[in-house]
């Protein structure tokens, strides 16, 4: 089977959105005419899959689009696409003819179904129940309606907003100020214009403002881009709030105490009191673990601050801490990440994890080049139009651990940054493989369809005298997400809601965490590892330049040295109590705005200074609002929830899942 192609125009997606949703509903019209009492798992359950299913084949791509289009009338088309989605999903699960002969299939008791089938069944029922199907026609079922709708709205804007952010948003700075800042990162900034003579353009993205805290030498500066960057969406606070209201009625019209109950109700931890025992408890166990690591970076600060015959006030900032993290592991570690990543060059560390995980799994990669790959899936003629845009990378999938040698599907890696794209690392699922087969799908006609996955990341592009070079937590985001991507390829489901990571959220980055411990090998940090000086000459002699006279005669090792390895391995756990309080801190949050002691209460709660609040007693490192940084320095001194994207997609509720 071919790939995909990406050739559709903003007119062509709209219409082909109306016609998939109107396919779909001809179908569940006719499901719908079903006498409840010849109700069957067959002829009410199946048709809908199969039709669910031909649906997605063509709208994740149409969605997809909004992430990832050069095109911003692409993007455009299709963000308005996914809310009509969203809409005629809203109408799906609120039908109640529907839901009376899914309901009269879900109490027959004499239908034999597979254990998955079953499961799909009582999904389905639930998910119209979990609609509003059980509320009282009238007014009241009729405002869950308006509120679903609306919610699909807000999720939209919040996530358009966020990605314009990542592209528009910047401050601008002196050379003077960005002291310290590596020439790499420098040389990629715009130039001045005449409203900012003498600055260069910070755009306020992950790619810029991490360097920037991690190598300014400025604490004025790095405050500056912190404080920039947490204020840069400030419009979606009130997006996130007007969600947050709405979520919480939508819960208390169905029953449940808050929205937290509600949605812990389909997950692992079932109830909101497993979740907040389960915050509480590990933050006790790294309260002593967080004070010895702040008083270790104090000292450090204090030691660097007089250094340069300046008084030290005591106070570690949230704008310190990238900075004397890296000192700390560059003075106390001897773990200098700019020399680490010279042994991560993207394309050849993406090529040895590849073959890591044919090695793991029994799998092989082939890129798809000019059109040309073993399987003869591509035509020539179609090479230009399967991929969309000239950065991306595309891969034919095989599982060799067989007797034969069997296609599974297509692997898409979209590494570099752009304007207009999801600016985080996540893994999107293009094409879905609902099945009764292990992998893929067999389709009505009996044709046979496969997954494609897309890497979707945002890594320094290479310049021409260096290639893209991945410090070590980028190798750990590589492994994380291609670990999503090799779940959504490798996994054996019936149906495409219980498919690859389309699981409960709270287990779906399990297989990603395994992976990233890979990272943390010393044997496969050296099979991934080629020092970028010895890809080419050129390379080498860049590499000579940088490093001055000091390494005339000095060729470096190929292989990452033992001794690096070894010093990165002891530095694993270096504030790890305090990086696992932050995250312990947006957890808490998630869970505290989603379940008010009382309706009034979501009403009345400023977020910005909820965040901040809980943040600052969390989390031991100062803000703001506490050390007298001005009057109007409250704790609703930065709107950083705004930034918080994972709630107001498929985590609300769910964040704890990245601690488990």
């Amino acid at each position: 089977m071919p790939p995909p192609l990406f050739t559709r125009t903003p007119r062509a997606i709209e219409k082909e959105t109306r016609s998939l949703i109107e396919t779909l509903r001809n179908v569940q019209d006719r499901v719908a005419k079903i006498q409840p009492d010849v109700a069957t798992f067959a002829n009410v359950l199946l048709p809908l899959a199969h039709a669910e299913n031909a649906m997605a084949l063509k709208a994740h791509i149409i969605i997809f689009y909004k992430d990832v289009s050069p095109d911003p009338r692409v993007r455009a088309a299709s963000n308005k696409a996914k809310t009509l989605l969203d809409d005629f999903t809203v109408e799906t699960a609120m039908r109640e003819d529907l839901f009376e002969v899914v309901d009269a299939v879900f109490n027959r008791k004499n239908e034999d179904l597979d254990p998955e089938s079953l499961r799909f069944l009582v999904r389905k029922h639930r998910d119209f129940i979990r609609n509003g199907l059980k509320l009282p026609a009238g007014s009241t079922r009729d405002r869950f309606k308006e509120i679903k709708s609306r919610l699909t709205q807000l999720i939209g804007e919040y996530g358009e907003n966020t990605t314009q952010s990542d592209s528009d948003s910047s401050i601008w700075l002196s050379i003077l100020e960005l002291d310290g800042v590596p020439g790499d990162v420098v040389s990629r900034l715009k130039q001045r214009n005449e409203e900012h003579e003498g600055k260069l353009r910070i755009p306020l993205n992950h790619l810029n403002v991490t360097p920037v805290l991690r190598y300014a030498k400025s604490a004025e500066t790095r405050k500056r881009i912190y404080i920039a960057n947490d204020n840069k969406c400030s419009k979606n606070i009130p997006i996130m709030k007007e969600a947050l209201i709405l979520r919480d009625e939508a819960a208390r019209l169905l029953g449940y105490p808050d929205h937290a109950t509600f949605r812990l109700e389909d997950l692992m931890a079932k109830t909101p009191k497993v979740v907040n025992a389960f915050l509480e408890d590990l933050q006790y166990r790294l309260a002593a673990g967080s004070t010895i690591e702040i008083e270790e970076l104090k000292r450090l600060k204090r030691r660097d601050v007089e250094s340069r015959g300046e008084k030290f006030d005591g106070l570690y900032f949230l704008w310190d801490h990238f900075y004397y993290e890296r000192l700390m592991l560059e003075w106390c570690y001897s773990v200098d990440q700019q020399k680490v990543s010279e042994y991560f060059s993207l394309e050849t560390t993406v090529s040895a994890v590849l073959d890591l995980f044919q090695q793991l799994f029994g799998l092989e990669f082939e890129e798809i080049s000019n059109g040309k790959d073993k399987s003869k899936l591509v035509q020539s003629e179609e090479s230009t139009e399967i991929l969309w845009h000239e950065d991306v990378q595309l891969f034919s999938v095989w599982d060799n651990d067989r007797q034969r040698d069997e296609f599974l599907g297509y692997l898409y890696l979209d590494l570099f940054p752009r304007d207009g794209k999801y600016g985080h690392a996540s893994s999107f699922n293009v094409v879905p493989p609902p099945s009764k087969v292990l992998e893929g799908f067999i389709r009505e006609d009996g044709s046979r369809q496969y997954p494609a996955t897309a890497l979707v990341c945002n890594f320094a592009k290479p310049t021409a005298t260096k290639p893209s070079l991945l410090r070590h937590d980028e190798l750990v985001t590589l492994l994380h997400e291609m670990g999503h991507g090799i779940h959504d390829l490798v996994s054996k489901t019936a149906f495409s809601c219980f498919h690859g990571f389309e699981t409960v959220i709270d287990f779906g980055e399990a297989p990603s965490q395994m992976l990233e411990n890979w990272c943390w090998t010393p044997s496969v940090l050296k099979k991934v590892s080629r020092h970028y000086s010895s890809l080419s000459q050129e390379y080498l002699e860049s590499w000579k330049e940088d490093q001055g006279k000091k390494t005339e005669n000095f060729t470096p090792s190929e292989q990452i040295p033992d001794d690096m390895v070894e010093n990165l391995i002891k530095a694993k756990h270096v504030n790890s109590a305090l990086f696992n309080l932050r995250q312990i801190a947006y957890a808490t949050f998630d869970m505290a705005i989603h379940q008010p002691d009382c309706h009034e209460a979501i009403k009345d709660m400023n977020v910005s200074a909820k965040f901040n609040y809980l943040r600052r007693t969390i989390l031991p490192i100062a803000s703001p609002e506490l050390y007298g940084q001005g009057d109007d320095w409250g704790d609703d001194w930065g709107d950083g929830a705004a930034n918080f994207g994972p709630i107001m997609g498929e985590y609300d509720a769910g964040y704890y899942s990245y601690l488990l």
